[in-house]
Formats: C-alpha cells, structure tokens, sequence
C-alpha cells in the first residue's frame, strides 16, 4: 500500500459476506420483479399465485434457458447499444469541465455533451417513427419481447465490465511520453486487498480507457438512456393493444422522461456527486447502472402495459403536484448549491471551515442537510401513485429509494464529520433536520 492509496479501513455493505450476498441477491430481486409483472402474470393484490410464477420460471427459464442466458440476439443488440453511445459520446461535441480535484492533486477532464447526445437520439427516435408511418417501431417491439433475456444480458455485461475494471486497476497508467508510469488512484473504501470485495465495490476511482471515463458514462448513459426506450416500448404495446394510451401510464412516461432527460442534459452535477467523487466502479455501480436501473425503475410502466388503468381527475391532479413540489425542491435546492459553489451567492449564511470548503446553512440548505432527497421522494412517490393501489409491487421503487437515500445520508454523515470535525458539529447545531425538515 502507498500513501496516495492506503488500505481500506472500513468495509462497506458488511464486506466480503455482504458483497458475496448482495452480488447473488441484487440479480435474483430483478429477475422476481420480473416474473411479478409480465404478460403471463402481474401481481394486483397483496397475495402471490406461487403456482402462476413457478410455471413462469419453468416455462421461460428452465425449460428455454440457452435463450435466457446465452441470448445471442440480446447480445448484439445490448452491445450495439453500449458502445454505440461510447462512440456517440467522444465524437458528439460539448463542452470540456474538470472534476474535483482528486488525491495527488490533478483534475481530470470531462466531455459533457448531454444536451447535444440527447438530442441526437430523440431525432433518430421520431426519424424511425416518421419513416415507418405509423407507432410500431420493430426495436421498441424487440425490448417488449425480450425483457427477460435482456436482464440477464445486462446483469453478464455486469459482470464483464467489473472485471475488466478491477483487472485494469493494476496495470500503472503511463505518461504522455509513453514511458514514465504512475500509480492509479484507488477508491478509499475498495482497496482493503481482498479480491471478492473490491471486484464488488469497485477498486479504482476513476476507470477511464484514453479520456472515455467509464464510470460517468454508465452512471448518465446506456441504463437512464434503455430506461426510457423501455418506457417507450411499453406506451407502444399497450397503444397497439388498446388503440389509445391510458392516462396512467402517461403520466408516468412524462414524469420519468423529465427525471431522466433533466439527468442526462445537467450531467455536470455529478462531477460532485459521491458516486464519482468517492465510490469506485464495481460490480455494484456497473450492475445498478446498466441493469437495476432500467429493469426495475421501469417497473412502473411495465405494470401498467399490461391492463387498462384510467386515473381520476382529481388524482390526476393531485399526483402531478406531488411530482412538480418534488422536482422543484430537487431542481431549486440542487441549483442553489450549485450557484453558491461557483460564488454567484456570496450573501447566503455559511460556516468557513479551516479548508477552502464552506458549510451552507441558508435557503433551502438552512431546512436539512440533504433538502434534495426529501425532492427525490416524493418524485418517486409520485410515479408509484400513477398505479393506484391495487397492488404493493409498484411501490417497490420508492421503498428501495428512501432506504437508498438514508444510506447514502449516513454514509455522507460519517465522510463528513471525520473531514470537518468541529465545523460539522457547529453545522449540525445550525441545521438538525436530515432529510425531512422537522421529521427526520
């Protein structure tokens, strides 16, 4: 171990065990959520029709399990998709940032051109429709008919492209001059020496083939993007099936549409996230990027593909203004951060720690320390309430998202008050509230 990359102290998720479990568990959970809401069985109450998912498990795993895990088709397809967005994200052009400034000083440099590789897809998107004539494009069928092999696909993609991280993060980077090496930066929490463990984690904090940083382009890219093509397939099933889009599984389009492309187009905020600043690149982030994300946060839609479900007026209306106080806590409160960062509001209240750093303690920042997930939450509950309450399944996503949401706040929690020690006391004093102001 050297000074730039000391060994991990302080094993996340319960170390070895807990990585072992969830790298088994993570996979089987989508793949359950899967067999609870597909054309052959959607759960709509409480109780489970074991019979109904067993045969499902007979039928398409067991009994076509070369189809399932070796699907050929999905391979081409996923890998057309994958590097088809690399390739589109060197050559689009955008405009050059640097991230935060890593350990040995440097910053390294990023290509954010999400507005402009956004709207590259969109116009291939209505060109095909427009060139067709008609809502029934046959790569929106394909997605339609081939989630479950498609989930494996992407869950062995996964996998590779852990592996390919951790092996890289060995080999020393070499200079310009092609011949002077230096040491990679090591992720903090994913260099404790056991192979297992940092596989999951991620051992390398910025993996990067040339200037291509892989991380941030799994992060904002092939996951968010197949997110909502899915989306997409499922208006186009249940347009060709009932003739008409009902106003359920609209709204919950448009909603995730503005989540996903307001990501994507504002990409340079998660230059400062922790995920880019802090975690490495393992299987965890490669399996929740390319496969939790798209697979389980369209579940909404999916579920809503297969019936006929029209919305009242009044819980139209109520439900888009649960999403609209989300995103404008999430979009103002995210801004305001931001806009302080960059010193444009010098007369916001803030604690000057002895480094460079400063704790705000005003505007929305003055409610709870993470003012931000309180918007995350209630945009996620708003998806979930798009399908009524019929059934518990739907509401998976904003269940998984606020114990994600506290974990992450702990784990902030605990980075900083080992960073500012008695600034972080004195902040704290100032703002109480977590998440939820006067509640958590």
């Amino acid at each position: 171990m050297t000074e730039l990359n000391p060994k991990s102290k302080q094993l996340d998720f319960s170390g070895v065990p807990g990585s072992i479990i969830l790298t088994v568990a993570l996979p089987v959970l989508v793949l359950f959520l899967y067999l609870l809401s597909n054309d052959d069985y959607h759960l709509v109450q409480v109780s489970l029709d074991f019979e109904a998912v067993k045969n499902i498990v007979k039928n398409q795993i067991i009994d076509n399990w070369r189809d399932c895990f070796f699907n050929y088709n999905c391979w081409i397809a996923y890998c057309s998709w994958f590097f088809g967005l690399a390739v589109m994200d060197l050559i689009i052009p955008g405009k050059w940032m640097q991230g935060v400034q890593l350990r040995d000083g440097s910053k390294l440099w990023y290509l954010i051109n999400g507005k402009e590789l956004s709207l590259a897809l969109i116009t291939v998107l209505l060109g095909r429709i427009y060139y067709i004539g008609d809502f029934n494009l046959p790569e929106l069928a394909f997605l339609y008919e081939n989630i479950l092999p498609l989930i494996v696909t992407t869950w062995e993609f996964s996998i590779i492209l852990a592996t390919f991280c951790y092996i890289g993060s060995f080999i020393p980077l070499i200079g310009k001059n092609g011949k002077d090496t230096k040491e990679r930066i090591l992720a903090v929490g994913g260099n404790s020496g056991n192979p297992m463990f940092d596989w999951f984690i991620g051992r390398e904090l910025n993996p990067r083939v040339g200037y291509w940083d892989i991380k941030l382009f799994c992060e904002l890219r092939p996951g968010m993007l197949l997110w909502f093509l899915l989306n997409i397939a499922y208006v186009q099933k249940q347009y060709l099936k009932l003739g008409y889009v009902t106003n359920s599984l609209l709204m919950v389009n448009i909603f995730q549409f503005i989540y996903i492309f307001d990501g994507v187009l504002n990409e340079e905020g998660c230059l400062t996230m922790i995920d880019i600043t802090t975690d490495g690149f393992g299987f965890m982030l490669a399996f929740g990027d390319l496969c939790w994300v798209p697979m389980t946060y369209s579940l909404q839609a999916r579920y809503l593909s297969l019936m006929e479900f029209n919305l009242p007026l009044w819980a139209v209306v109520m439900i888009t203004v649960i999403m609209l106080s989300g995103f404008w806590i999430f979009k103002s409160a995210n801004n305001q951060k931001s806009y302080f960062r960059q010193g444009k509001l010098p007369n916001m209240k803030s604690i000057q720690t002895e480094s460079e750093t400063k704790l705000l303690v005003d505007g929305w920042w003055g409610l709870a320390q993470h003012i931000n997930y309180f918007g995350d939450i209630l945009i996620a509950l708003s998806w979930c309430l798009t399908t009524g309450f019929n059934t518990p399944l739907t509401y998976f996503y904003v269940s998984y998202f606020a114990c994600l949401l506290l974990d992450r706040q702990k784990r902030d929690e605990a980075k900083c008050s080992k960073k500012y020690g008695k600034y972080w006391k004195q902040y704290t004093e100032h703002v109480p509230w977590k998440i939820i102001p006067f509640v958590y």
